[in-house]
């Protein structure tokens, strides 16, 4: 199975390991996908599309079991406010599907940040831009991949 980001990062030459899993259409959320796999929540992370300012669409990678601190990723973006993009314009923005929206091969670079919780994991599970598939891949060539900016983003929910 090749996605843009499974593709992309073969390309690079980047270590990575792809997963599977059953997905239910009724429930996308990352903790099920953690469940799924059998994985700590700390170590699925979610990307959620957010509009900053000035039109400005970013990514933000949280881990499952928290919800976006939207002030905080304001501050991390040099936005003066940031809001979820509506879920209409994900899709024609990211490239990717609702429950598919991997920080790896969007139509356009998209300034990213990622919660610094990511840099205690050996490995962060992230989607690979198809619902039902992830890719495990050590933080570190995350970041420097997709020039995600370490943050305190996430809050407990």
């Amino acid at each position: 199975m090749k996605t843009n980001a499974v593709r992309l990062l073969e390309r690079a030459g980047i270590a990575f390991r792809l997963l599977q899993y059953a997905y239910d259409e009724d429930d996308l959320a990352a903790e099920r996908v953690a469940r799924a796999l059998r994985l700590p929540e700390r170590q699925v992370f979610k990307t959620l599309a957010v509009q900053g300012d000035q039109k400005q669409v970013l990514l933000a990678l949280i881990p499952a079991g928290t919800e976006l601190d939207l002030k905080a990723l304001a501050a991390a973006s040099g936005s003066r406010s940031c809001h979820l993009l509506p879920l209409r314009e994900v899709q024609p923005v990211t490239g990717y599907v609702r429950g598919g929206v991997s920080p790896i091969g969007t139509r356009k670079p998209l300034a990213t940040f990622i919660d610094e919780s990511a840099l205690a994991q050996t490995e962060v599970s992230i989607s690979a831009g198809l619902r039902g598939w992830q890719i495990l891949i050590a933080p570190a060539d995350l970041i420097r991949f997709t020039g995600a900016v370490p943050a305190r983003l996430a809050r407990p929910v």
